[in-house]
Order: C-alpha cells, then structure tokens, then sequence
C-alpha cells in the first residue's frame, strides 16, 4: 500500500480546490445570491437542445438548476422576475459558463435582437396548431417516396411477358 499523499497547495479535497481554481465569484439577480457559472455542465448542452420548444415550467427549472443551482426559478418567480429578464440572465450565465464575460446589458441587447438564449425560434407547436395551417407535404409534388432499395420493399415486383 502507498502511503497518502499530502494536500497540493493546501487543498484537502477536489471542491475546495475547484471552487478556488474556479474563482468562486457571485452576483445577486433579483435578490438571489448565485454562483457565476465558469463552466458548462456537460448536461447542459444536451438538455438545451432536447428541451428548446418546450414551454413547461419543469424543464425550465431543470436547465437553470444545471446552471445556477436549485430552486433558483422559484425563487426569481417570487421575487417578480419577467420572461425578458430570465432570458437576458440565462444568456448572461451560459456566456459565462463557456468563458465569456458578457455584461448584463451585452446579454439583453443580444436577446431583443434574437441572438440570446431562451429566444424563440418561432410559433409553438400550439400556436401552429391554432392557426390552422395546412399540414406541410413531405415530397414537393405530393407523391409516393421511392424505396431506397429493391431489398427494402420485401416484394419484387413482376414484369408481364406478353
């Protein structure tokens, strides 16, 4: 058996050096102290693009909880805070999380100009649904797809011979 080593640099455990080596700064955003992101949760990435159409409070709250640590959207909901800010403060926070110190104010610019995050892309499934819009063809002309391969259509088809 090796014997144990010795803290590095005075460091008893991996989370106190991270939180050191990260910088540890905070801010306050509508009353709530939170931890400025210095990295990306791995998950984050993912669940933003699995979840980017979704409206439910729940995954909201799952996305920022990556970010900026539980219960966080409950406590900004209480505290008053609107769509337009939320959105300017998940901006703000994945620009920090991926290495960029984006001000408050560059992170509002960017979502009134549909660059931020959170920013919709366009209608909603209901929203589109409601309009009564005709339901998008699949092919331009309407027809029936082609088969990829003879192999895939499970019946070869029979020439006449006359």
């Amino acid at each position: 058996m090796s014997p144990a080593r010795k803290p590095v640099a005075g460091h008893e455990t991996w989370d106190a050096f991270w939180a050191e080596a990260s910088g540890g700064r905070t801010e306050v955003i509508r009353g709530v102290e939170v931890a400025v992101p210095t990295d990306v949760p791995m998950a984050l990435e993912k669940r933003v693009d699995e979840l980017r159409d979704s409206d439910a409070q729940e995954d909201l709250a799952e996305l920022l909880a990556l970010l900026f640590g539980r219960d966080v959207l409950e406590q900004w909901m209480d505290a008053g805070m609107g769509m337009l800010e939320l959105q300017t403060v998940l901006t703000w926070g994945m620009a920090q999380a991926g290495g960029r110190d984006l001000s408050f104010a560059e992170a509002l610019e960017m979502v009134r100009s549909g660059e931020g995050l959170g920013k919709p892309k366009g209608p909603n499934r209901a929203t589109r649904r409601a309009t009564g819009a005709p339901a998008k063809r699949s092919a331009a002309g309407g027809g029936r797809s082609k088969p990829t391969s003879r192999a895939s259509t499970g019946t070869a088809r029979k020439t006449s011979r006359a």
